[in-house]
């Protein structure tokens, strides 16, 4: 539920939910990414970028109905080689799902029990 309160408090939030998520898929750019990077603390590397990518093609191929159980596979089998989980972990501590859609511009897939965590189990 939406919380007007928050968007007064701070107008920055008019393009995001209350959650920080774009609610103008349109407006996202790298640099939108690098700024929400710098906000959570991390600094983008070839790796993160390989991540957000990814994740913005799976959300352009399922569009708006996409699935966390099927996003979370996905990620692992691509980044297995790499770590699965442990490295995706490693990159956004915040979650796979919920930092790394928060970064590339994307709603939260459906089915994601906790924002917080990123992921379903």
């Amino acid at each position: 539920m939406y919380d007007i309160n928050k968007f007064i408090a701070n107008p920055s939030l008019v393009n995001h939910d209350v959650e920080g998520f774009l609610a103008d898929l349109p407006h996202w750019s790298p640099r939108f990414a690098h700024q929400r990077a710098e906000e959570e603390g991390l600094t983008l590397t070839d790796a993160h970028w390989d991540v957000i990518v990814r994740l913005r093609e799976l959300y352009r191929a399922e569009g708006p109905g996409w699935n966390a159980r099927d996003v979370t596979r996905a990620l692992e089998k691509d980044f297995a080689a790499a770590g699965g989980r442990r490295h995706l972990y490693a990159l956004f501590p915040g979650g796979p799902l919920a930092q790394g859609c928060k970064l590339a511009g994307l709603p939260l897939p459906e089915g994601t029990l906790d924002p917080s965590f990123g992921s379903v189990h």
